[in-house]
C-alpha cells in the first residue's frame, strides 16, 4: 500500500502541467565530483580458511559461477571462539579463531523447511544467521537458540505481510533450538517466526542481528533486528520505500521469544511506531532501498550499508523511527520521484524537505564503486591505525574504504579514504587479485564481503574462491 507521501508525490507528477524545459532541474552528471583518495593505512591478507565448493540449485546457472556464495562470518556469543559462516546456497559452517577446517553445522538444503536459493542465487538463500545472546546460558529463555534469514517458495506458507504479493518467493526468519549448544553439529528443532512476501527476485531479507551492547535487563536485550529491501525491480515500483503499512524497506525489530497466544513473536513496546496509525509495529526505521548489510559497534551504534539505484551508495547511522528517504531521496540527493516531471535514475539537487529525512554520514557515487556490501567498526589490535574506523567494501570492484567514526554527522558526509591492500609486497585491488568473471559486465567481480571475530579483527570473504583471509599488518 502506498503511503500518503508517496501518493501525493505520484499524484503531483501525474497531474501538474509540464514545466518549461528551462524550469526543470538539471540532472547531476557527477553527483560527487571529489575522488576518493588512498589513505596512509596499508594491510595485507593472511589465508585463514576455505569453505567447500557449492553449486547453485538452479540449472542452467542464472548468475556468475561463484565457488561458494559466502556472505558473513560472525562470532558465536558464547566465549568459545567459534565463528559461523553462511553460504547463500544452504550450508552454515563453523570454524574457530584458530582457523580449523570449516565443518557443516547445519545444511538448510537437508531440512524440512521449504528452503530455496533458486530464484536468484546472488541474493536468495541463507542471507544471515544470528545467535541469541543467551545461546550458551542454561536456564535462560534463549538457551540454545539461533535464527536464520532465508528464502522460501511463495506457496510454502502464509506470510505475515504481503502474502498476496508473493509473486516470486518469500523471506523467512526461522528459530532453531539446539539440543546441545556445545556441539559443532546441530541437532534439535526449528519453528517459523516471520514471513514476508516478495514480488521480485531481489532486495529481500538481509542481515539479522542482536545488539551486542545490550545487557540482561536492558530493553534491547534479546531483540532481533532484520533488514528488508524494497522488494526488487528498478526504482521501487510499488513504492515500498515510503510505505509504512508493511515492514519492507526497513529495519524491523521484534522479540523472537515474546509471542503471546498464537503469535510467533512479540512486538517490543518501545518500538517507535507502536500504536501509530498506518505503521506496521515491527518497523524500527524505514526508507531504505536495499540495506543488505548492517552491523553494530560495541557501543550499540548501528551502521547501515544501503545499496543505491544507479548513483549513490550510502552509510547511515541507525536511529529508531528514522526515515532514510528512499525512493524520493538517494544519498543526500533527490530522485526524480522526489521532484516530478524529470527522468529517473540520475539524481538531482535536493529541494527543501517537506518532511524529516535522515541522511547518510558517508556516501560515494558510481565513479568509485557499484554496490556497498558490508562494513564493521574495527575494534581489533593488530592494526592500531584502523582502531575505531568503520571499514566497508564494494562487492563489485573490491575496493575497501574507511571513515573515522568520531563526530559523524548526518547530511554532512565524512571523508572516505581507500585502504591499501598488499599481496606479496605489491598493492593490488581485490577484484584483480582474487576476482572471478563478472557475468553482469566486463572484467572481474570481487564478490567481496567482510567478517569479524570476537576480538574485533576483520576478515575478507571472497566468493570466487570461497576463501576467508584475515586482515593483518604488513610485516
Amino acid at each position: 500500500m502506498k503511503s500518503t507521501l508517496s501518493v501525493l508525490i505520484t499524484g503531483l507528477a501525474l497531474t501538474m502541467p509540464l514545466m518549461a524545459a528551462e524550469s526543470r532541474p538539471d540532472p547531476l552528471v557527477d553527483p560527487i565530483p571529489e575522488q576518493i583518495q588512498k589513505g596512509d593505512i596499508s594491510v595485507t591478507l593472511e589465508d585463514f580458511v576455505q569453505v567447500p565448493r557449492t553449486e547453485d540449485s538452479a540449472m542452467p546457472r542464472q548468475t556468475n559461477g561463484a565457488y561458494a556464495r559466502i556472505q558473513y562470518m560472525m562470532p558465536l556469543p558464547d566465549g568459545s571462539g567459534r565463528l559461523v559462516i553462511n553460504d547463500l546456497r544452504g550450508p552454515i559452517y563453523l570454524t574457530d579463531e584458530n582457523g580449523i577446517n570449516p565443518t557443516i553445522y547445519l545444511d538448510m538444503r537437508n531440512e524440512d523447511i521449504d528452503f530455496s536459493d533458486s530464484t536468484f542465487p546472488n541474493e536468495t538463500g541463507v542471507a544471515g544467521v544470528a545467535f541469541h545472546p543467551d545461546f550458551a546460558q542454561a536456564g535462560r529463555a534463549g538457551f540454545g537458540k539461533f535464527y536464520t534469514a532465508s528464502s522460501s517458495p511463495s506457496d510454502a506458507g502464509v506470510a505475515n505481510y504481503l502474502d498476496n504479493a508473493a509473486d516470486n518467493h518469500e523471506s523467512v526468519i526461522l528459530e532453531w533450538t539446539s539440543s546441545d549448544p556445545i556441539s559443532n553439529t546441530f541437532s534439535g528443532t526449528s519453528r517459523e517466526i516471520f514471513r514476508m512476501g516478495q514480488f521480485d527476485q531481489n532486495h529481500n531479507i538481509g542481515t539479522i542481528a542482536f545488539n551486542p551492547a545490550a545487557n540482561p535487563g536492558d530493553a534491547d536485550y534479546g531483540m532481533l533486528y532484520a533488514s528488508f529491501g524494497d522488494g526488487g525491480g528498478a526504482n521501487d515500483p510499488y513504492e515500498y520505500g515510503q510505505s509504512t503499512t508493511e515492514p519492507m524497506s526497513s529495519i524491523l525489530r521484534i522479540d523472537p521469544l515474546g509471542g503471546v497466544g498464537d503469535a510467533a513473536y512479540g512486538i517490543p513496546t518501545d518500538n517507535p511506531f507502536v500504536g501509530v496509525a498506518g505503521f506496521a509495529p515491527e518497523i524500527w526505521a524505514y526508507g531504505l532501498r536495499h540495506a543488505q548489510a548492517f552491523s553494530f559497534d560495541r557501543d550499540g551504534t548501528m551502521y547501515i550499508c544501503d545499496i543505491g539505484q544507479t548513483q549513490i551508495e550510502e552509510i547511515n547511522i541507525g536511529v529508531a523511527g528514522a526515515n532514510y528517504g528512499w525512493r524520493v531521496r538517494e544519498g543526500t540527493f533527490a530522485t526524480a520521484f522526489g521532484i516530478g516531471d524529470v527522468r529517473p535514475n540520475p539524481v538531482y539537487p535536493r529541494p527543501g524537505d517537506e518532511q524529516e529525512f535522515n541522511y547518510p554520514v558517508a556516501q560515494f557515487d558510481h565513479d568509485e564503486g557499484n554496490a556497498i556490501s558490508s562494513g564493521f567498526v574495527y575494534r581489533g589490535t593488530l592494526i592500531p591505525e584502523l582502531q575505531g574506523k568503520f571499514v566497508f567494501t564494494d562487492m563489485v570492484t573490491g575496493r575497501v574504504f574507511y571513515i573515522d567514526t568520531n563526530n559523524l554527522e548526518a547530511d554532512n558526509p565524512a571523508t572516505i579514504l581507500e585502504l591499501r591492500i598488499e599481496f606479496f609486497g605489491v598493492e593490488r585491488n581485490i577484484a584483480d587479485a582474487l576476482g572471478f568473471p563478472n557475468t553482469y559486465s566486463r572484467g572481474n567481480r570481487a564478490g567481496l564481503r567482510l567478517g569479524i571475530d570476537s576480538q574485533g579483527e576483520l576478515y575478507f570473504l571472497t566468493k570466487g574462491d570461497g576463501k576467508i583471509r584475515k586482515m593483518v599488518p604488513i610485516s
